[in-house]
């Protein structure tokens, strides 16, 4: 059973529990397009996750069945919970090095672009990073069964949630001593020097007690959210491909041969001395932060909103059906989603001839519900989302690829 599926609901109710929080508090961590952003990427994340992890689940029930010199079996509570704290611990690893070696920082650092810091973000997730499996193989090892992993691996997913969030400052000093708490978290998700690469639990925080990575939430030093290299942008895929890209062509363009390797295995931001040189990289000073964003009218809001629903029925029932589907289909699926969630990113840019390709987009989901569905009881559904589409694209003329950048930090 996918635990994380069946907690999407209480993850969007907590979100709107937020949201009603900021209005009464009357403050403003959530912004439409970043939150609308990160929610499609955590959608994208869930979908692509369907095309590769099988494969990554297979390696680790291969070497649990041939090489595991026993098993700890899936009925005990002691199992669960020892398997619980060793999941946090190797997590605390992959965690650690994805944000201290170039090549899995890429693959990571889509939950970081975000520049603010709210319940969506916990949902922004990478789809890019394909070798965070290897860090959990030593679990097959010491007899914990795939069953077990799958469950205590969503528990895990599941209680970082509601850490990402500004509306709880601090916990019962033994709880931030023992735990992830929304400040340590907050900590962890700074782009202020003094907090970079810190606080990588999971669900422990004694694993950055113990191995020198803590470092508490100063009230001297107001959190900074986001990276240091701004995406800039709203496209789902690009985001997952911008630092990957950023390493391939740091590795062609560099004369040593030695570098072209070394680049992806180095240290986080290391870049050949040449390379370096010759194209310098642009990071943005935190603390004259300039927040990204694009501006659209009511209509255009309504109108994106209203797209974002349906890509969410349309990933619900992809997901839920998964197990009916064949593997061309799913990959076909997959593909489908990603163009859907790339133009609703472009939609928000308002990039040139943005109309046309939401009226392409439209149109295919037209033919996929006939195709998955084939009843005249779609067409009422399928005729709004025509209906809707024409009349809000209707006032999308006039379109800007400007964009407005929106308050400073202080």
């Amino acid at each position: 059973m996918n635990i994380i599926l069946f907690a999407i609901p209480l993850f969007l109710s907590l979100i709107l529990l937020e949201l009603y929080l900021d209005w009464r508090a009357q403050k403003q961590t959530y912004r439409f397009n970043d939150a609308i952003n990160s929610l499609n990427l955590g959608m994208m994340s869930q979908v692509m996750g369907l095309a590769y992890k099988t494969l990554q689940f297979s390696v680790y029930v291969l070497i649990f069945q041939h090489l595991a010199p026993w098993s700890l079996g899936t009925e005990a509570l002691w199992v669960y919970l020892f398997a619980f704290v060793a999941y946090d611990f190797c997590y605390y690893w992959f965690h650690r090095i994805s944000h201290e070696i170039n090549l899995f920082w890429a693959g990571h650092v889509v939950h970081h672009q975000s520049e603010e810091y709210n319940l969506s973000t916990a949902l922004r997730q990478s789809s890019g990073g394909f070798f965070s499996f290897i860090f959990y193989l030593p679990l097959a090892l010491i007899g914990i069964e795939p069953l077990v992993l799958l469950t205590v691996g969503s528990l895990n997913l599941v209680y970082q949630f509601w850490v990402h969030t500004r509306h709880i400052n601090r916990m019962p000093d033994w709880y931030e001593a023992v735990f992830v708490t929304p400040s340590n978290h907050r900590v962890h998700h700074a782009q202020n020097p003094l907090y970079m690469n810190k606080n990588h639990g999971g669900v422990f925080i004694l694993w950055d007690r113990w191995f020198g990575t803590f470092q508490d939430e100063l009230p001297e030093e107001p959190v900074i959210f986001g990276i240091t290299k701004p995406l800039q942008s709203w496209n789902p895929i690009w985001a997952n491909l911008d630092t990957y890209w950023a390493l391939v062509k740091d590795s062609w363009r560099t004369g040593s041969f030695a570098d072209k390797f070394k680049v992806f295995f180095s240290k986080t931001g290391w870049r050949p001395a040449d390379v370096r040189k010759q194209f310098p990289n642009k990071f943005a000073n935190p603390y004259q932060q300039v927040k990204f964003d694009t501006p659209l009218s009511g209509a255009q809001k309504l109108y994106v909103f209203l797209q974002h629903l349906t890509l969410i029925a349309l990933v619900l029932y992809f997901l839920l059906s998964a197990g009916s589907f064949s593997v061309v289909t799913i990959w076909a699926g997959a593909a489908v989603i990603l163009f859907c969630l790339f133009c609703l990113g472009y939609y928000q840019q308002q990039r040139q001839h943005t109309t046309w390709l939401e009226c392409a987009k439209n149109l295919l989901l037209v033919l996929l519900a006939l195709y998955w569905f084939g009843t005249a009881a779609t067409w009422p559904a399928l005729g709004w989302l025509l209906l809707v589409s024409v009349a809000l694209l209707r006032s999308s003329r006039g379109h800007s690829s400007g964009l407005l950048v929106q308050g400073k930090n202080s």
